[in-house]
């Protein structure tokens, strides 16, 4: 008797593994789609951006930077600001150039649909790291701080900053020791699951960063080697359209004009190699020289 109770107990427990199982691997599954984004959002150029979609919109074929970004332009996809090579990619950009390629969709300039054209845009941002989307809520935008919460762990961001660097840009609240060398843009948004009401972009970058198996140089600091004359894009005021113009602004009368002929495309999207000296006196690892003062504090994400 006693060994019939030990094999009925044996076939009960298996019995309850093979019900539970399942559902602790969807569970795991999950909480395996709900990690959130790294303390470094992870990098692309517009350059890179615009190489990447005129081949998955079918616009070209080219992988000349400034020849993608004039060919998006052409048929009005860009940024609200145009097209800068060398600026990031952040989440307000990629909603920005979104929008314009459903408009691109709708209005026929693509030969694409609107349901195509918005899939191969999702699959090519997507495919660059960053899985983004534009925050539809009611909640409005605010310019006031918003407290930082532990998360991820202070620690954690602590060592990544030590180790790392400050990153260009984060979605999560710098240390206080770094926090004076960022600007806070308020545009809020989804990391998939993950809510944010802003991110941070440092002040001064100039550097080259190692992304997809090379190295890319990203910056907001352009120089015009005749004037001897550095532009500098300002994160908060390029969120708000009030900076210099890229390629692919059709009227430039809203931006800040900089004074030289062409200056979308011999500054902002000068040619590497040609004007890509910085000129001296500006941060080459992006440690803060602008003003001390902070625009906002930034938010841990809120999950959904």
């Amino acid at each position: 008797m006693k060994k019939i109770s030990l094999i009925s107990s044996g076939i009960f427990i298996i019995g309850l593994l093979l019900v539970f199982l399942p559902q602790m691997a969807q569970a795991e599954t999950g909480q395996a789609k709900a990690v959130p984004p790294p303390i470094s959002q992870p990098l692309m150029t517009e350059g890179t951006l615009a190489v990447s979609l005129v081949a998955a919109l079918g616009v070209s074929s080219t992988t000349d930077e400034i020849e993608a970004e004039s060919n998006l332009g052409d048929i009005g996809i860009a940024p609200r600001n145009g097209w800068i090579a060398e600026y990031p990619v952040t989440p307000d950009i990629v909603a920005e150039v979104q929008q314009s390629v459903e408009n691109a969709a709708v209005s026929e300039q693509l030969s694409l649909n609107q349901d195509e054209a918005m899939k191969r845009f999702s699959d090519t941002v997507a495919g660059l790291g960053m899985t983004v989307r534009s925050y539809t809520g009611s909640a409005p935008a605010t310019d006031q701080p918003v407290s930082c919460e532990n998360y991820p762990n202070p620690a954690m961001i602590n060592n990544s900053y030590s180790t790392e660097g400050p990153p260009i840009v984060t979605y999560y609240c710098p240390p206080p020791d770094y926090y004076y060398q960022y600007d806070w843009v308020p545009y809020p948004f989804w990391w998939t699951s993950f809510w944010f009401p802003g991110f941070f972009v440092l002040r001064d970058f100039d550097r080259h960063v190692f992304v997809r198996n090379h190295f890319e140089r990203f910056s907001n600091h352009f120089n015009d080697t005749r004037l001897h004359h550095v532009f500098r894009i300002d994160p908060v005021e390029r969120y708000h359209g009030k900076t210099f113009a890229g390629i692919g602004v059709k009227q430039t009368r809203d931006f800040i004009s900089t004074g030289v002929p062409r200056s979308s495309h011999t500054i902002f999207n000068a040619t590497r190699g040609v004007m890509t000296n910085r000129g001296t006196g500006v941060p080459s690892m992006g440690h803060g020289s602008g003003s001390s003062g902070m625009h906002g504090g930034g938010g841990g994400g809120g999950r959904r």
